[in-house]
């Protein structure tokens, strides 16, 4: 037999050899698609240990110890297993950006659930307004450069946890009469912004979301 034709035919042997070992481990795939997910935990892991009698450092790093507000993130935690101090600020701060440019966009709808009905009835009327003088506003956000829980409470009651939480915002922007023109601001000044938010949820409810229940300095 040609020596050509037989390299070509052990070639081809080893070709199918790898094909096969590939298929074995990887699987098959038709079209498009979606990511795997990973099985559901009801209980996610949590990345520290607690132990009886000891500090709990993931509330404690963020409140006195002691403090009315460490003994209702204590509270807290108890009657939900599934809450971390550090993961819902990390929530809030995602949560201040989106909410905060919704807002000077006049894109109250795409926040509603994330509202209260009080400052949604805020955030439409300042809405309102803007649109009756014609004005609107162009904001770029820049981010975080602070961020502080201030105060956390907890009402046995009616099961329901607050929460208040201070920003320091930087921004950009400018307010735009119906004609285009500047009427304030400046495009190229970074400006601060100070807020302080209050989140609120019913411990009980199956709604993971926190609402915001008041807004101010």
């Amino acid at each position: 037999m040609n020596p050509a034709l037989i390299e070509l035919i052990i070639l081809a042997g080893i070709a199918v050899f790898l094909f096969l070992r590939l298929r074995s481990v990887l699987g098959t795939r038709e079209g498009f698609e979606k990511p795997r997910m990973q099985p559901k935990n009801d209980t996610p892991k949590r990345d520290f240990k607690v132990i009886d009698g000891g500090e709990d450092k993931d509330i404690t790093d963020n409140v006195e110890k002691n403090s009315k507000s460490a003994k209702a993130l204590k509270t807290i935690k108890e009657k939900d297993e599934t809450f971390t101090v550090n993961e819902f600020l990390s929530g809030a701060r995602s949560a201040y950006e989106w909410i905060l440019m919704s807002f000077e966009k006049n894109e109250i709808d795409d926040i509603r659930g994330l509202l209260s009905e009080e400052v949604a009835e805020a955030f439409d009327s300042v809405v309102e307004q803007r649109i009756s003088q014609g004005l609107t506003i162009e904001a770029e956000f820049i981010g975080v450069r602070e961020m502080k829980l201030v105060d956390a409470s907890y009402n046995s009651k009616t099961n329901t946890a607050e929460i208040a939480v201070s920003f320091t915002g930087e921004m950009t922007s400018v307010v735009k009469n119906s004609s285009g023109e500047i009427v304030e601001g400046d495009s190229k000044q970074i400006k601060r912004q100070k807020d302080t938010w209050t989140f609120s949820k019913d411990i009980q409810s199956s709604d993971p979301n926190w609402l915001l229940v008041a807004t101010g300095e």
